[in-house]
Formats: structure tokens, sequence, C-alpha cells
């Protein structure tokens, strides 16, 4: 919805940021926001992930958040979900050689099933939370959608890197 971008970009105003939405409802309360402060640092974009390397030239990313992804709960969609192996060689592509994942979510299966796929894949992982809310990890900028759920859970988090 357009938080976590606006204010990561408020502190970073050198570092350009461009936001990939899927959904037009979400992209447009996304574009409001935007519009609304002064940030030429921001650019967003409504595309689905799977086609991430038509607009993105190899090695060009320096991070990826997948914030709160949907889950696809059902086995059979474990192909959907954005850590997926499916969706690993895309991020391979176009993030650079220090390029970083971060991945935030609410559910704990899917929490479960991003580490095991992207340690199968054989990315590298650090600051791994099980609990970031009440972690000594700093910095976090939340969502909206991780302020209002937070109180039903622990947030999880983690940083990912290709070797």
């Amino acid at each position: 919805k357009g938080r976590f971008l606006c204010e990561l970009a408020a502190i970073n105003p050198d570092i350009n940021y461009i936001g990939i939405e899927k959904f037009t409802s979400v992209l447009l309360r996304a574009s409001e926001k935007l519009a609304e402060l002064d940030l030429n640092n921001i650019k967003i974009i409504n595309i689905d992930a799977i086609n991430l390397c038509d607009y993105f030239d190899k090695d060009e990313i320096t991070r990826i958040y997948l914030n709160f992804s949907d889950p696809w709960p059902k086995n059979a969609h474990a192909k959907r979900r954005l850590t997926s192996n499916r969706f690993l060689p895309l991020y391979q592509n176009v993030l650079n050689t220090d390029g970083e994942i971060h991945f935030k979510t609410d559910n704990r299966k899917l929490f479960e099933f991003s580490l095991e796929s992207l340690n199968e894949y054989g990315l590298s992982m650090k600051n791994i939370s099980l609990d970031l809310h009440h972690s000594d990890f700093e910095g976090n900028i939340m969502t909206e959608y991780e302020e209002k759920f937070s109180a039903f859970g622990p947030i999880y988090r983690l940083e990912a890197k290709f070797k």
C-alpha cells in the first residue's frame, strides 16, 4: 500500500526504489500515498513478479523486499509463493553480486517453506528472526499489514544472498 516504500525512500533520498504490485487495487493506494509526498526516488509499476526479467537487466538491482506476500497455503499452489524455486532464478538474474532479498511474513508455514526453499537453492541467510518485534533488530520499517497483524503473533524476517 506504499507506506514501507515511502518511508524507505524518505530515509534514503539517494537510492531509487521501484515498487512492484500485481494487483491494481493495492497499486492505486500506493499511488495515492506517493502523490501526497515530494519523493523523486520512487516509481511503481503494475506487473507480475514472474515477468521481472522483462523489466530489469541482469545485475541491475541491489535489494528485493518481499513483504507479507500471499502465502498460498495449499501445497498445489507452492510454485506461486515468491520464495519458491520458480522465482529464485529470476531474482538471481536481476540482483547484483552484493544483492540481497529481505523477506518478512506473519505466516509461520510460509517462513518455514522459505527457509527450506532458499537453503535448497543455495542462498546464505542472516538476520533470521522468529519474532522481529521482540528481537534486537534495528531499523525495521513497518508495512500497514505488519502494523495491523503484529498484535496477533510474531513477525518472521530474514535476509538472503546468492553465494
